[in-house]
């Protein structure tokens, strides 16, 4: 990594030197034209540097936060049938329920349990592509009908922040502010996961999740309150990321940094297992551009491209220009037990 140059806004340091705590970026600035063009100035310098900051200023109400805990506490509390009854297993579009140990990083098991809930459509009648396949409906507990409605009132309003974040990076970056738009216009497939982290059964339990990037464009994270373990890879090693009440934990993805040459930077992270006595809600939204698409590539003012990295090699989790492609080898890898049900003709090929 190249080391940090110069302070970094609402970072936390150790000695005047060492990073501690991530950024911290108000969105709300770029609304007043007096303080806009620093705003951009730091969201590019920080996501140019680190790749993951904290988001204040974005115009959730503090309810809106309370209630998608809350519902994910009721969801996990439900007993162990009803739960089953709309596990991934059931859904070749990689929907519903994955119980603690069904999902995997870099082929270890993370030792979670969660619910994947995406964009709610029919199934593509005649898929051409892999991809088409992750195209279908959501499952949702019958004993929990609220769900959909916190879960898709949610999707909406990340999805506008989503939206002006990449607005507000293509401004930062000497583009149009619409630079990422079309990708998004028709059928984007972003998606939410609603993840409890239990405490590690024993010693054997070595992560909560492995050691990754996230391979989309960029993700909304809310951590529950008063939890810890998430931690981001910095310059400095690793930096604990703890829950700022009502603020997005925000990171970049690889499709960003492959349209920036690597002038963004998609950074490694990681959670480490629940301790014993302890339990956590995490709710990540991965803000994604149609199966079909790709991010248009950004044609850098000069002064950013001398300081553009090239993307990030990875022998184990190639990157493809479609981001369809990336997704539906994602799910693949992550969930094994539904690719062999579904598509055991990839298994085999698969890291």
């Amino acid at each position: 990594m190249t080391p940090l140059t110069h302070w970094l806004p609402g970072a936390v340091y150790r000695d005047g030197m060492t990073l501690t705590q991530l950024p911290v970026l108000d969105l709300s600035l770029a609304d007043d034209p007096a303080t806009a063009a620093d705003f951009r100035a730091e969201l590019r310098r920080v996501t140019h540097e680190i790749g993951f900051f904290y988001l204040t200023g974005h115009g959730l109400p503090d309810a809106e936060f309370s209630r998608i805990i809350d519902t994910a506490q009721r969801f996990f509390a439900l007993p162990e049938a009803d739960k089953l009854a709309i596990e991934n297993t059931n859904s070749p579009h990689f929907r519903g329920y994955t119980r603690t140990g069904g999902e995997r990083t870099r082929g270890k098991v993370d030792w979670r349990e969660q619910i994947d809930i995406g964009p709610e459509r029919a199934p593509v009648a005649e898929p051409v592509h892999d991809y088409d396949h992750l195209t279908g409906p959501n499952q949702y507990p019958k004993a929990l009908p609220e769900l959909r409605e916190v879960t898709d009132s949610w999707h909406a309003r990340l999805s506008e922040v989503g939206n002006r974040l990449l607005s507000e990076w293509a401004l930062s970056l000497g583009q149009s502010a619409d630079h990422f738009a079309e990708a998004f216009a028709t059928d984007p497939e972003s998606f939410i996961k609603i993840v409890r982290y239990p405490a590690a059964e024993d010693d054997t339990v070595t992560q909560g999740v492995g050691e990754h990037r996230d391979g989309g464009t960029l993700t909304l994270l809310y951590p529950q309150p008063g939890t810890t373990g998430l931690q981001v890879l910095t310059d400095d090693g690793w930096i604990d990321a703890d829950p700022i009440p009502n603020s997005f934990v925000v990171n970049i993805g690889k499709l960003l940094e492959v349209a920036t040459d690597g002038y963004l930077k998609a950074t490694v992270h990681r959670v480490l297992p629940t301790k014993p006595g302890e339990d956590r809600i995490s709710i990540p939204f991965f803000f994604n551009p149609a199966l079909s698409s790709q991010l248009p590539p950004v044609e850098l003012p000069a002064e950013f491209a001398e300081q553009a990295r090239g993307v990030s090699v990875d022998e184990l989790d190639a990157l493809y220009s479609v981001y369809g492609e990336n997704a539906f080898m994602s799910r693949v890898r992550s969930h094994p037990n539904v690719a062999e049900k579904f598509y055991p003709e990839h298994v085999s090929t698969t890291p």
